[in-house]
């Protein structure tokens, strides 16, 4: 009896490790295909350029600086437009004309008192230069009642987010943003690259500091009613 039950153990043994080594090979063979269809790719792109003559390196250079200088006329409009810094416009008329000539815009509804508004002025201002494909601006929430009624601002502060003159979204407070006072840069750009309102070229699938969330202190957000306003603000603490 003992004899059978081990007969079968090797058996069923050796019958796993012929599974394995077949896998095994299935894995193999499909990263050798991967690997020759890159080279192949590869090979081909080669040998289309080494069949250029002279002529088709002229026109392909041609087109390379064509594209070029259409890429610095935009970039040449966009900064005649207030791309490329982080700015404050003085009232809620110029908001209008700011949004309506710029396709994408990132406007920032502060409060003076609200140091968490001054958190986001120093990251803004580090993206506007970074993305000038993207208009930032900033708007004191107290000289705007209108606007801020139209566009439904609770929170202080808060991003609208505008693409061709519509509002597509918002970030209200940090809670986008870890929930912390201590969310960087790179987390904030994440974040207007999923609403398209940037060009962003990082993986929009999963935040920046995911990694590290396990060490990421979070800070509790408390909301305040502002003084004599419906807006809450994302601030533990006044300014005096």
């Amino acid at each position: 009896m003992v004899i059978v039950i081990q007969r079968e153990f090797h058996t069923e043994q050796a019958t796993m490790d012929g599974q394995s080594i077949q896998s095994m090979d299935i894995i193999t063979k499909v990263l050798e295909q991967s690997v020759k269809q890159v080279e192949e790719k590869v090979d081909a792109q080669l040998s289309k350029l080494n069949e250029m003559d002279e002529d088709d390196l002229e026109r392909l250079k041609e087109r390379r600086l064509e594209a070029l200088k259409k890429a610095q006329k935009q970039k040449q409009e966009w900064l005649s437009k207030g791309h490329g810094e982080y700015r404050e416009i003085p009232s809620e008329k110029d908001f209008f004309g700011e949004v309506k000539e710029s396709k994408n815009v990132v406007c920032h509804f502060y409060r003076n008192s609200t140091f968490r508004c001054k958190i986001l002025d120093k990251h803004l201002a580090i993206l506007a230069k970074k993305h000038v494909e993207t208009k930032f601006i900033k708007l004191n929430v107290e000289k705007a009642p209108f606007l801020s009624e139209r566009l439904r601002i609770k929170v202080i502060p808060t991003l609208a987010l505008l693409i061709d003159g519509k509002t597509k979204d918002y970030v209200a407070g940090f809670s986008d943003l870890g929930n912390t006072d201590e969310f960087s840069t790179e987390m904030l750009e994440w974040r207007l690259g999923c609403a398209d309102v940037i060009n962003y070229s990082g993986n929009l699938m999963e935040p920046p500091t995911s990694a590290q969330r396990s060490s990421t202190k979070f800070t509790k957000v408390e909301k305040k009613t502002i003084r004599g306003r419906g807006y809450d603000s994302d601030s533990d603490s006044e300014d005096d």
